[in-house]
């Protein structure tokens, strides 16, 4: 049985790559999610920002067109109301995608440190750079 064994040529023996490369690889790997979480994190936050934004803009005009007297609603033009629920509809999506937005920016920074608490030695580095 181990003359089958004994038959391979010592140029065709198994070898392990070298500890040093390996760890080149992990890191490298481990880098590479590292860098798509940061660009997931950066990208959510640029729309949070510019959202945010545009909703402010959107609150301003609505009220502008909401008017000041206490029975405004009353008398009002059928195309402000209808400008009004417009904005409603605007706002209240924009409220939701933000919160979302939110949400998902608090999952990636707990990624972020799941992956540096899981892979210390590769965290280390990424911190030096």
């Amino acid at each position: 049985m181990f003359q089958l064994f004994s038959r391979a040529k010592t140029a065709n023996q198994f070898r392990a790559r070298n500890a040093a490369r390996d760890a080149e690889t992990d890191a490298a790997r481990v880098g590479s999610i590292g860098s798509a979480i940061e660009a997931a994190l950066l990208a959510a936050q640029a729309e949070h920002a510019g959202l945010s934004e545009r909703l402010h803009d959107v609150l301003a005009r609505a009220a502008i067109t909401v008017g000041t007297e206490t029975d405004e609603y009353i008398d009002r033009a059928p195309e402000d109301t209808a400008l009004q629920n417009q904005f409603s509809t605007e706002i209240a999506n924009g409220e939701r995608r933000l919160r979302e937005l939110a949400t998902s920016m608090g999952h990636y920074r707990f990624l972020k440190t799941v992956l540096a608490t899981r892979f210390p030695e590769h965290a280390a580095a990424d911190v030096a750079k």
